[in-house]
């Protein structure tokens, strides 16, 4: 799908996304708890489905509520298939292959796009310490599993994501675990962390955090009730897309986020405040509009999807920003700092990368370009934002990436006064 943007005067007011972060969380947990979820505010991006297709495979049972919501019946890995896809799901792999690896069966995990390409061998190198049998195609997808999954006192690397510790939190929790412990060398995203333990203590799972280097599991889980409530968190991924827009294009307000998230994105406040960008945050909602915006210097390394955002922003900044955190972009849906430097490169910015360093020089005006989102979804919306004020407009080839986390992203912006062009039975 090809999407033109034209520059565009903004103004208006907009609810926040749904978390995929959260909602996949709350998805892995639905199926795991021997009991009836009701998840309110479900996301329905491509990775939230993926999700949702998965746990059915696993034996949950799904069911769309009159309000939106949706009734999820669990009570553990119960597989009635032999393979699963967890589409182009960074999360969904990592989080959910040591939940499949709770099941005595065989079963196949398959991806779609980047996701093949990415690096598995972490399943290679601990899974088989846990008892688990697995196949991989030299470190890549597909994977082959056969458990039952078995709690062992274990010492993993977290550098390279943290949502392979998610995933055995998950496994760890639902085999019952007493007494063991998982030692995480170097870990990174903690805040990534912070929200799955908060799902899982809302679940009923109590995990003893010490320091982020154990993770220990004293085997007293707290009964929780035979229904839970579960409430989506609002995006701030997503949403910092948003506040760029506001923070360099017109007046807005977005709605629906939580300032107290351990979601760990929350951070694009703390850029948005040093780059000068007019900003209100309040409990129910923030305000941002443009002011004389000047360079930056922000470390990313917890939070790496913040990248492409805090570049559209850095375009529009009086000086060069230096952004912290690049080696953790190589493994993304496309390789993110080259990625970024190419396309906004094409549209006059100039982005030097230096070791894990990103120089954006800012405040010398864009042009409107072709751009390609490289079927990165974060991508095509750092695109989209800076177009907002770029000088012509700007064409987005592959733009439907957008899909992956943010479906609606297009009449978000659109609905704020963006001029947006796109083919209309696409979305």
């Amino acid at each position: 799908m090809v999407v033109t943007i034209q520059p565009s005067e903004i103004k208006g007011s907009i609810q926040a996304p749904a978390s995929k972060s959260s909602m996949q969380r709350g998805c892995a947990a639905s199926l795991l708890f021997n009991g009836t979820t009701i998840i309110r505010n479900p996301g329905h991006s491509n990775d939230d489905k993926a999700a949702l297709g998965v746990i059915q495979d696993m034996g949950a049972i799904v069911k769309k509520l009159d309000d939106g919501s949706l009734q999820i019946t669990g009570g553990g890995v119960s597989a009635d298939c032999d393979a699963v896809n967890c589409g182009e799901s960074g999360l969904g792999i990592r989080m959910f292959t040591p939940i499949i690896a709770l099941s005595d069966k065989r079963i196949t995990i398959n991806g779609e796009g980047s996701l093949v390409t990415r690096p598995m061998d972490f399943f290679d190198e601990v899974l088989p310490q846990l008892g688990v049998e697995i196949i991989s195609k030299e470190g890549k997808l597909p994977l082959q599993v056969k458990g039952p999954l078995q709690p062992k006192n274990i010492t993993i690397d977290g550098s390279l994501s943290s949502q392979f510790l998610t995933g055995l939190l998950f496994g760890y929790a639902a085999s019952n675990a007493k007494d063991v412990t998982i030692t995480v060398n170097n870990l990174k995203s903690k805040p990534y962390i912070d929200l799955t333990l908060t799902v899982m203590k809302q679940f009923g799972w109590e995990v003893e955090n010490r320091n982020y280097e154990q993770f220990h599991f004293t085997g007293t889980a707290k009964p929780a009730a035979s229904t839970i409530t579960y409430t989506v968190e609002g995006d701030w991924s997503g949403a910092a897309f948003l506040l760029v827009t506001g923070a360099i294009a017109g007046d807005i307000v977005v709605k629906g986020l939580d300032v107290q998230s351990t979601q760990a994105d929350r951070a694009v406040l703390q850029a948005l405040q040093a780059s000068g960008a007019r900003i209100s945050i309040q409990s129910e909602q923030i305000e941002i509009g443009p002011a004389a915006l000047k360079a930056f210097q922000f470390d990313a390394t917890e939070c790496p999807d913040l990248f492409p955002p805090l570049v559209a922003l850095a375009a529009y900044c009086k000086g060069t920003t230096v952004i912290e955190g690049v080696k953790r972009l190589t493994h993304k849906e496309s390789n993110r700092a080259l990625t970024l430097q190419e396309e906004f490169g094409k549209m006059g910015v100039e982005i030097e990368l230096q070791d894990d360093l990103m120089l954006i020089k800012g405040g010398n005006g864009l042009k409107g370009a072709a751009v390609h989102s490289h079927h990165d979804h974060r991508i095509a919306m750092a695109c989209a934002v800076a177009a907002l004020k770029a000088n012509g407009e700007t064409v987005i080839s592959e733009a439907q990436a957008i899909n992956k986390s943010y479906p609606d992203f297009y009449e978000h912006i659109q609905a704020l006064g963006a001029v947006v062009k796109k083919p209309v039975s696409s979305k």
